[in-house]
């Protein structure tokens, strides 16, 4: 069900991103990353949030934001909830470091655009 609210889920995305960032600062490459399991949950559960926000944004997301991996954002929630224990450390910290800063790129645009 898409949402009435594209600036409050672009908020949520926005903030999550924010939060990761704040969880791996300092973290210099995967290995640091997967040696901190808190690091490795707490940034779990903010894609967890982000993929749920893309999905409450429905095709709005993919009009706003159109080079963005909508799909594979959406999808991320349902591996982490569903494949937990096929999801390794270094996939996780591959999308903190090659698709956040794009991704929260994109998302300050749209929501410029929205306001």
């Amino acid at each position: 069900m898409p949402t009435e609210r594209p600036a409050a889920r672009l908020t949520d995305i926005l903030e999550n991103i924010t939060r990761i960032e704040t969880y791996v600062a300092g973290v210099s490459d995967d290995a640091a990353f997967r040696s901190n399991a808190m690091a490795v949950d707490a940034v779990e559960r903010c894609l967890a949030r982000i993929s749920e926000a893309a999905v409450k944004l429905g095709a709005t997301a993919e009009a706003l934001a159109p080079d963005q991996p909508w799909a594979d954002i959406r999808g991320i929630g349902n591996r982490l909830r569903h494949d937990y224990d096929d999801i390794l450390p270094s996939l996780i910290w591959g999308v903190v470091r090659n698709r956040l800063g794009s991704l929260k790129a994109d998302c300050l645009k749209a929501l410029e655009r929205l306001d």
